[in-house]
């Protein structure tokens, strides 16, 4: 509400333009206007697809090969060092890659949000399983457990905390990765949305754009909060 009010004074104070800070009225209508033409739901529906199946993807791999790293020194050695310096490109720098490999469908799309969603995971379980108390790995061990027994019925759960944590921030980064992924050639989408409103002047409908992205990014977050409580409530 602070931030509502805060905007509407700024916006009537005549310090910008309308074309640079239009209202909050001028926005919700702009929401009217997507909505009265159909287009609000296909945008919300497109990129909310592109999202779920990059995340799921993304952080499969991640769970993967942070297990794999955790579980061996080997491979944790051999793996790390490559995952870190790819982890440090900027998600704008895989597009032409993306594009010229995959071309301009869906799929180089939904590639880019998996490589968004898929470092936080890794990151988060690798750390994690490293940092297990070898007490417990060894309790494991004498009750027979090795390799990817031992990773499902102790390391995981014993991580389940930390694991939960780096899927919502895996979550978050798919959302952050889906304006660029939304660059390649789309019309759909809320990313499309704001750079098409940047092209043609509407700064309501780019505002309009970036309130959605956090709104719909928060919901998310907040049901995978919510999914992610009962298990470790239950392991508690």
């Amino acid at each position: 509400m602070a931030i509502l009010v805060a905007w509407q004074l700024t916006a009537s104070a005549g310090i910008y333009s309308a074309a640079q800070l239009p209202p909050p009225g001028e926005v919700l209508a702009a929401l009217g206007e997507l909505i009265r033409r159909g287009e609000l739901w296909h945008h919300l529906a497109i990129s909310t697809q592109r999202v779920l199946i990059g995340f799921a993807a993304g952080s499969a791999l991640g769970l993967a090969l942070g297990g794999l790293v955790g579980l061996s020194r080997a491979a944790s050695a051999v793996v790390s060092p490559t995952v870190q310096a790819i982890r440090a490109v900027p998600s704008l720098a895989w597009v032409p890659l993306l594009l010229l490999w995959l071309g301009i469908g869906e799929t180089p799309k939904i590639v880019l949000v998996a490589i968004g969603a898929f470092f936080p995971v890794y990151t988060t379980v690798s750390a994690a399983l490293s940092h297990i108390d070898p007490h417990l790995v060894e309790v494991g061990r004498a009750y027979g457990r090795s390799g990817l027994s031992l990773l499902g019925t102790v390391l995981f759960p014993a991580a389940t905390p930390a694991i939960l944590s780096g899927l919502r921030l895996g979550l978050a980064q798919g959302w952050l990765f889906l304006v660029a992924a939304e660059l390649i050639a789309s019309s759909m989408g809320l990313g499309f949305l704001l750079i098409d409103s940047q092209n043609t002047g509407r700064t309501d409908v780019m505002l309009l754009a970036i309130i959605l992205l956090a709104l719909i990014g928060k919901l998310s977050d907040t049901l995978l909060g919510l999914v992610s409580f009962t298990p470790s409530a239950g392991l508690r």
